[in-house]
C-alpha cells in the first residue's frame, strides 16, 4: 500500500494528519502544495481535481483495489485509525473517547477554520486587522480547553495515552505562538504539549522538518 499525502509544512491539518501517521509507523511520501505561491497551488486545477474544495490535506492510498482519496483531517484520522488501529487515537472508553473528540473538536470546528488562510484573507479586504482576530479567536478557544482539563487530563489530554485531543492540540498551540497568544493562561495545555513533543511521532511531523519548509 503506498501512501501520499497532498499538504502544506505549516497547515495544522496537514500536520495532524502527519502525526498520525509517524505515531503509527505507517509509510507515506509527502507532496507539498504551497498555500501562498503563484496565488496559491490548492486553487489551481491540478489540486482541485483532488479536492473540490480547494483545500489540504488530501491522503491518496493506492494497493489491491481502485486508488482511494480522502479529503479532510477528521476523515483521515478517522481511517487511519480504522486501518491501523495501534496505537489507537480514539480511546475504546465510550466516555473518554467522547472527551477526546469533544476536545478535538473545539479546534477542528471551533478555532481553526475561524483563523484559517482564506478567513483571514476575507477579513483583511473588509478592513479586519487579521493578527488581532485570529489572536482574539485561538485565545478564546484554548483557554474553554483548558477550563476542561481538570479531572480529565493526565499526561494527555485525555488520560495517560495521546489521543486525537492531542493531535489538534499541538498545531493549534503553534498557530497561538505565531498570533501572538499569551499562553500563561494554559499551563496545562502547554505541560501536555511538551509530553506530546516528547514523542518521536509527534517530533517527526513539526513543520520545520518537513521538505517543503521555508
Amino acid at each position: 500500500m503506498t501512501l501520499r499525502l497532498y499538504g502544506y509544512w505549516r497547515s495544522s491539518a496537514s500536520w495532524r494528519v502527519r502525526i498520525a501517521l509517524h505515531l503509527k509507523g505507517v509509510p507515506f511520501d509527502t507532496v507539498p502544495v504551497h498555500l501562498v505561491r503563484d496565488g496559491g497551488e490548492h486553487k489551481q486545477e491540478a489540486h482541485r481535481a483532488r479536492n473540490p474544495m480547494g483545500q489540504v490535506p488530501v491522503l491518496e492510498v493506492e494497493g489491491e483495489g481502485p486508488p482511494l482519496r480522502l479529503t479532510q483531517s477528521m476523515a483521515i484520522l478517522a481511517w487511519l485509525d480504522a486501518v491501523h488501529p495501534d496505537p489507537a487515537l480514539w480511546p475504546a472508553d465510550p466516555l473518554a473517547r467522547a472527551r477526546a473528540i469533544e476536545r478535538a473538536e473545539i479546534v477542528n470546528a471551533g478555532i481553526q477554520p475561524l483563523q484559517n488562510l482564506s478567513v483571514l484573507d476575507a477579513f483583511e479586504r473588509a478592513g479586519v486587522d487579521r493578527t488581532a482576530w485570529g489572536r482574539e479567536v485561538i485565545a478564546s478557544g484554548l483557554d474553554a480547553l483548558e477550563a476542561l482539563c481538570p479531572g480529565v487530563a493526565g499526561t494527555f489530554m485525555v488520560g495517560h495515552a495521546p489521543s486525537i485531543a492531542d493531535v489538534c492540540l499541538v498545531p493549534q498551540l503553534y498557530n497561538a505562538r505565531r498570533f501572538g497568544v499569551d499562553l500563561d493562561s494554559v499551563p496545562t495545555l502547554r505541560r501536555i504539549e511538551a509530553a506530546c513533543e516528547a514523542l518521536p511521532g509527534f517530533a517527526a511531523a513539526h513543520p520545520d522538518l518537513q521538505p517543503d519548509a521555508v
